[in-house]
């Protein structure tokens, strides 16, 4: 298709029906988005087009790829600091039980049960290692847990597993060379100043229509990924880390993070969730279901086996455990960031990729669905402890009139 313009629209379009899918469905809209994109491209190759939806082209990858950095950092940026240094024992706990559990135990089963070479074992390792930020902070704001110290220290444990993810990532599969070492450093220096300059630099030059502050964030992002690239690294690697130190100054700043998310969730992500949809094998899947039945169950596997002793250990009992497993068991956004890398690199083959990106889709719904259906922890809700706060109210004045 040479007409831009009408590449654009169908991309668009495509986007605009996956969110009114999301709606209706009540579902996440990355995954509306990727399933749209997996349909759309089987439909286009079958009956229209041989070249299908043109996910390689180049500025639909510049697209995708800068929706991948950014929302990443959004990620990151979402970290609430201050339940962050009270949970992060916990987090650290759990949040590493829930990446070492199936990065290691789903790297043995594709390589001893299903007989892949050991890159893309490792590979599959990393990818299934993920737990969803998007989609469990999108539960948490959904039911109001956002606004609750429990809802607060999953998505902390959820920070920690998928920084796991993105240093596996970045250690297993980037050569370490002399550009790796200035990567490292410059990075390192990068990250240990910004939480001092930013503040500062936004205090004197921000809260101006040119929008100072978000050219500032695309800046940082750009330059940290064109030398993570540079180095042989992938871009969206940084990304996280920044959005991490920013927490405190840009996670604070609402207005900022309301008008990045119009640009990331608006235009960005849709390329980015799309185009990874579109690499999907649906035959494939069809094919040979037995391989993505055994990635799903060993990814569930390994995820509880290993995050609910953790949990438990933390005291939490009941059904607020096992919606505490069942939320670190979900994934997308890193899952499918971490299999585009591989299938990018000729890591995996684009039929591994089916498999692995099957099964980060099946885990981003099926956890998430039982989770909300059978073990929501009602007594954590915002209102239930309200109701419990105004019935304690409404008994003491009562006790010192009897006394």
């Amino acid at each position: 298709m040479g007409n831009t313009w009408a590449l654009s629209a169908l991309w668009v379009g495509l986007a605009l029906a996956a969110t009114l899918l999301a709606i209706w469905f009540r579902i996440s809209t990355a995954l509306s988005e990727i399933v749209v994109g997996t349909v759309a491209q089987l439909v286009l190759v079958a009956f229209l087009a041989h070249g299908g939806l043109l996910g390689n082209t180049q500025w639909i990858t510049f697209l995708a790829g800068t929706g991948a950095i950014v929302l990443t950092f959004l990620a990151g940026a979402e970290l609430d600091p201050a339940i962050f240094r009270m949970k992060w024992r916990e987090a650290l706990v759990i949040g590493l039980a829930g990446f070492f559990g199936p990065f290691l135990g789903c790297t043995a089963i594709a390589h001893y049960v299903l007989h892949w070479a050991i890159m893309p074992s490792w590979l599959c390792g990393v990818a299934l290692s993920t737990t969803s930020v998007a989609v469990v902070y999108a539960v948490m704001l959904e039911l109001g847990f956002n606004v609750t110290e429990y809802g607060k220290a999953i998505l902390a444990s959820c920070f920690i597993n998928d920084l796991g993810t993105v240093i596996a990532l970045g250690m297993i599969f980037s050569p370490f060379t002399v550009k790796t070492l200035i990567f490292v450093a410059v990075s390192v220096a990068v990250f240990v100043l910004l939480p001092f300059v930013t503040p500062r630099f936004f205090r004197k030059y921000g809260g101006r229509v040119s929008e100072l502050e978000a050219k500032y964030v695309l800046f940082l992002l750009f330059a940290m990924g064109g030398l993570a690239v540079w180095s042989g690294s992938e871009a969206v690697l940084p990304a996280y880390m920044i959005g991490m130190v920013l927490a405190g100054t840009v996670g604070k700043d609402h207005s900022l993070i309301r008008r990045l998310r119009t640009l990331t969730f608006g235009l960005l992500t849709p390329f980015y969730f799309i185009r990874a949809g579109s690499f999907v094998l649906v035959p494939v899947l069809i094919a040979a279901p037995v391989t993505m039945l055994v990635l799903f169950s060993a990814k569930m596997l390994t995820k509880a086996v290993a995050v609910f002793p953790a949990v438990r250990a933390h005291r939490y009992e009941g059904n607020s455990g096992t919606y505490y497993t069942l939320m670190m068991s979900t994934g997308l956004t890193f899952g499918t960031i971490s299999a585009l890398f591989g299938l990018n690199h000729q890591i995996i083959t684009q039929t591994q990729y089916s498999y692995i990106v099957g099964t980060v889709i099946a885990s981003a719904v099926i956890p998430t669905m039982i989770a909300n259906r059978f073990f929501l922890p009602r007594h954590l809700l915002p209102h239930a402890s309200a109701g419990r706060k105004s019935e304690q109210a409404i008994q003491r004045p009562a006790t010192a009139e009897q006394a």
